[in-house]
Formats: structure tokens, C-alpha cells, sequence
């Protein structure tokens, strides 16, 4: 049977990176898309240009530039998908959020122990890094799942890393969060599982991939050295590579892949450290 609803994508953090990448595969693919960001000053007019360039492949574009972590914030966003779901129900249609992309990517990289105190971790750090990049996530499906935004045939997917299993020097605290996101997942999972309504929650684990977070960590010029390296394809990964792997995935005949981890990488992950 067609299923003729209209689909959105919810990607937070949306407006640069792998939120980027797939906020506009998804448009190609057909879906209307939500994106939520937090940038300043400069950084909009790319912002412009990420929402231009999902506009221009014939799709709708709701950006909304907020601290993804707020409470208050989160439902306001979510009033305002809300509204446009209104109108489109007005029109007939039957909107409806597909895939929800958890990308954030803002946190503390700093080691845990430093002679001066000021260069390690501090429970301020460490409490913010797991609330934007693990626990908002929670949050954020509560609320759209309460408010009736996920239906049968939607997917969520949170970015995880191979941080959350592996050291790197400053990734310390990021680590934990990555750690804690998969955690989530599982138990949302299950969770969704059991309310038999057909929505789904995965991992992407993708390879390393040159983005603006990356650019962020001390070591990621060691980083991508080792990786072109190791990876057997002897390329790094790409936004484009998770953006296309996230369409594929969130297509029709996915809906028993839950509660998993699967790697975008090349076979990066397998070849070991």
C-alpha cells in the first residue's frame, strides 16, 4: 500500500557538517525539513545557504536557531512544527515526522586531570556536554512522541562515535556522552518497541569525518593521518556518506532494524586502532 503522509525530518543540528549533509539528502529524497541549530553572527549566512539549497531541490525549510538543551526553547520549536502540521492538514495532507537525527555537537574537549584546574574537566563541563550531547535527546522524543509527532514508520538516529568505546586524549568528556547517547538509544528502543506503533531508534556510528567538530579537537590532525591510513578505502568518511546512508535507512522494509549501532565508515571501524 502507497503511503501518501508527508514526511518530515527533525535533524538537530542541522545547519553545517552531517546534519547538513543529510538535512539535504533527505529534501532531495522527498522530505520536508526541521532544523535546529545554534549559530551566531557570521555563521548565519550559511545558514541561509543551507536552507536555500534545500529550498532550491523543491522542499520546505523551518530553521530555528536555539540552545537545543532548553526546555522552554524545545517547545517552542516544536509549537512551530506544530503550526506548519496544521496548516497542512488544512490542505488536506497528513504530515507526520519520519526520521529525528540527534547531532549535536557541543561539548567540552579537555582532559580529565591538568595541573592547573582550569584546563580540566569541571562538573559544569561535564554536565553540559551530557545534557546537549546525550540527554537532550531524550527530551526531544518524549516530547515529540507525547505530542503525537512519530508514527509508524519513523526512525530516529543518534551520531555516535567510536569515542564511546576508544581513547582519544581531550575526547574525554565527549566520550562519556557518546557512551551515554548509545545507552539511550537502547532503552528507547525497547521502550518504543513495545508500544507497537512501528518507530524505530538506531545509532550511525560514522568513520572519522572532517567536519567542524572535528576541526575542534586538538589531536584531529593526528587523527585523520591515522585514519587515511586504516581505512581500507583510503578516504575518510564524508557528511554525504551519512546523509545518504540515513535515506537509505529510514526507506520502506526498515522497521525491524532497532536498537542498533551501524557504522558509515568504509570498514573503518573493523580494521581496529
Amino acid at each position: 500500500m502507497t503511503d501518501d503522509r508527508e514526511r518530515w525530518a527533525l535533524i538537530l543540528g542541522a545547519s553545517s557538517g552531517m546534519g547538513e549533509a543529510t538535512g539535504l539528502a533527505l529534501a532531495k529524497a522527498g522530505y520536508k525539513i526541521a532544523g535546529i541549530h545554534l549559530d551566531f553572527r557570521a555563521a548565519l549566512t550559511h545558514v541561509e545557504e543551507v536552507k536555500a539549497n534545500i529550498v532550491a531541490v523543491g522542499s520546505e525549510a523551518l530553521f530555528i536557531n536555539m540552545n537545543a538543551a532548553d526546555d522552554e526553547k524545545r517547545a517552542a520549536a516544536l509549537d512551530a512544527l506544530e503550526a506548519r502540521f496544521v496548516e497542512a492538514r488544512a490542505a488536506g495532507r497528513h504530515p507526520y515526522v519520519r526520521v529525528v537525527m540527534h547531532s549535536l555537537a557541543f561539548g567540552s574537549l579537555v582532559p580529565f586531570l591538568a595541573e592547573d584546574p582550569k584546563g580540566a574537566v569541571d562538573r559544569k563541563k561535564m554536565e553540559m556536554t551530557q545534557d546537549v550531547m546525550a540527554n537532550s535527546l531524550v527530551y526531544w522524543v518524549q516530547d515529540l512522541y507525547r505530542r503525537g509527532f512519530l508514527e509508524s514508520g519513523s526512525h530516529i538516529w543518534a551520531m555516535t562515535s567510536e569515542g564511546s568505546t576508544r581513547v582519544v586524549p581531550s575526547y574525554g568528556v565527549v566520550s562519556s556522552a557518546k557512551a551515554a547517547l548509545e545507552s539511550h538509544i537502547r532503552q528507547l528502543a525497547m521502550e518504543l518497541a513495545r508500544t507497537g506503533k512501528g518507530i524505530t531508534a538506531n545509532c550511525i556510528r560514522a568513520g572519522v569525518t572532517d567536519t567542524p567538530a572535528l576541526r575542534k579537537i586538538p589531536e584531529a590532525a593526528r587523527m585523520i593521518e591515522i585514519t587515511m591510513a586504516r581505512n581500507p578505502t583510503g578516504r575518510m568518511t564524508t557528511p554525504q556518506d551519512v546523509g545518504s546512508a540515513i535515506v537509505a535507512l529510514s526507506a520502506e522494509g526498515t522497521g525491524f532494524i532497532n536498537g542498533d549501532i551501524i557504522s558509515v565508515d568504509g570498514g573503518e571501524f573493523i580494521t581496529g586502532s
